[in-house]
């Protein structure tokens, strides 16, 4: 099981503690407020009040023991870079650090930073096309290019398989799964599934493969 060090309490990064205890990994958090790592106990193996731009703090961590270090201070990016930096410099394993603008991105990655994510830039680009169309339910990013739609499956598929629709030739996308009322009613997609109505599909292609076949 991967362990984390999280570093930086503020709303996303008590999003990321929360949602890592719901999935029973073990998670260190640290951030310099005091408050912020009383409020996070409940959701963290441990947690320290701490500077994290002190090499000398981080040390005494031990951060090689954890397998990803999330850096995610929002408030500060000079504070980001030396902490990013700090643990490459200590050897973690993998140092992920968020980023609000491409140039700090640019900056992370030249001092330490594995990966960098972008919550605000994601969560604009998610809810713009969640709510571009009535007939998108979910989506997912897969690179530059492709993507998971989640949608509601076309009146004119309705009671006809996908050996009959010839999805894959005719629109270039894959049918991954079915679900009925929120819920996955199939996982295993064969030409001979029969799509049903009041139902949404999961399908993988390239953004602009999808957005033809469903008239994005």
């Amino acid at each position: 099981m991967k362990t984390f060090l999280l570093i930086g309490l503020g709303r996303f990064g008590r999003h990321i503690a929360i949602k890592l205890n719901e999935l029973n990994y073990q998670v260190m958090a640290v951030d310099k407020d005091e408050d912020k790592v009383n409020a996070i106990l409940p959701f963290a193996t441990n947690a320290q009040i701490g500077d994290s731009t002190s090499e000398e703090f981080l040390s005494a961590i031990g951060v090689r023991n954890f397998d990803v270090c999330i850096v995610a201070i929002g408030d500060n990016f000079q504070s980001s870079l030396e902490t990013t930096s700090l643990l490459k410099e200590l050897g973690a394993k993998k140092v992920v650090a968020r980023a609000a603008r491409d140039v700090q991105a640019k900056f992370l990655l030249r001092n330490g930073a594995d990966e960098v994510v972008y919550p605000e830039k994601q969560m604009a680009v998610w809810t713009a096309i969640r709510y571009s169309s009535d007939h998108i339910s979910d989506y997912i990013a897969l690179g530059d290019d492709h993507a998971i739609f989640e949608v509601e499956v076309p009146d004119n598929w309705v009671g006809k398989t996908i050996g009959q629709l010839d999805v894959r030739k005719r629109y270039h996308v894959n049918v991954m799964a079915i679900k009925q009322n929120g819920k996955f009613a199939m996982t295993v997609i064969t030409p001979d599934t029969c799509l049903p109505g009041n139902s949404t599909i999961l399908v993988l292609g390239t953004q602009r493969d999808i957005q033809k076949c469903f008239h994005i």
